[in-house]
């Protein structure tokens, strides 16, 4: 199917899908320690972001109860044996609906992206309570991971230093509730969290305990937040756990993963260096001026193929 761009943001879209689903600078060269991975080496785990799904369901005029099942066919069509879904795939109005469909189309949900507010003692404290009720739906189902975006002020704005100590205490706090469960927490950033030099993200990692917490680098992202891709990697380390892969050209998102601006072959050779033993989840995401000649099943095959090429993967 073909879908047309919107300019709503993914924060924006994941708030509308679950609406219709219901009808500090570290030391140059510093790297964080994992929380200990297993013995062995270089053995990645392919999966697939939901994020592109949403945005079909937003351009079609469909709610996700009534988008899911294909979104989730053509998904194991195109070769995944994993997905990333977000928490919107598992309120309560379609969850049994989404726990049925993933094990019809044989797809493993080893990680879920859910969006939480912490930078503020009451919605911290609201955003924890959904976080664990998800989980303990979710660890049944193979999940072990979940991923979160703390969200940004709601105009925009710098968060001050008390509201970064507050987030920084609510992700260890949930961070431990989740391994308590069973369940690893990541943090994930789009660019808000990469202004002033990244202060947001180097404030949350040193002030987070990696045992507790892991990192979710988003390649892209990180480029369009200004980062140095590599330098912006290393210094995250061996902390990092899942990596979001999508590419543009000229600036502007392709449909599908594949050369583009972001050369992603020192990426691959580094991950290689570190015996990186975590998710590869290509995220497709279309924008104003993203140009599609393909359906999605057929990108998602080639973004696929094209990580399998880059990154050196055999069976995952």
């Amino acid at each position: 199917m073909k879908i047309t761009p919107t300019p709503f943001t993914r924060r924006t879209i994941l708030t509308n899908a679950a609406k219709l689903a219901g009808a500090m600078l570290a030391p140059p060269g510093f790297i964080w320690s994992s929380h200990g991975k297993d013995a062995g080496g270089y053995a990645p785990k392919l999966s697939m972001e939901g994020y592109i799904w949403t945005q079909y369901f937003a351009s079609q005029k469909l709610t996700l109860a009534e988008g899911e099942e294909e979104a989730l066919r053509e998904t194991h069509r195109a070769g995944y044996t994993r997905v990333e879904l977000s928490a919107e795939f598992f309120t309560p109005a379609v969850r049994n609906h989404t726990r049925d469909l993933l094990a019809k189309f044989e797809l493993n949900p080893e990680s879920v992206y859910a969006g939480t507010t912490l930078h503020e003692a009451p919605a911290a404290q609201t955003s924890i309570h959904a976080v664990l009720e998800l989980a303990a739906f979710l660890k049944p189902l193979g999940t072990r991971i979940i991923v979160t975006n703390p969200s940004p002020k709601s105009n925009q704005g710098r968060k001050s230093d008390k509201e970064l100590k507050t987030q920084a205490h609510y992700i260890s706090q949930l961070g431990e509730a989740l391994r308590r469960q069973g369940i690893r927490l990541l943090l994930h950033h789009h660019t808000p969290e990469l202004r002033d030099n990244a202060r947001e993200w180097w404030y949350e990692l040193e002030h987070t305990n990696p045992k507790v917490v892991g990192c979710c680098v988003d390649v892209h992202w990180a480029y369009r937040g200004g980062r140095e891709v590599m330098p912006f990697l290393r210094r995250v380390g061996t902390r990092v756990e899942d990596l979001h892969l999508r590419n543009s050209q000229h600036g502007v998102w392709m449909e599908d993963f594949g050369p583009g601006d972001v050369d992603y072959s020192p990426v691959a050779e580094y991950l290689h260096q570190i015996n990186y033993q975590g998710l590869l989840v290509v995220e497709l995401a279309y924008e104003k001026g993203t140009v599609m000649t393909r359906g999605l099943e057929e990108d998602l095959r080639r973004g696929r193929i094209y990580t399998e090429k880059i990154f050196g993967l055999g069976s995952s």
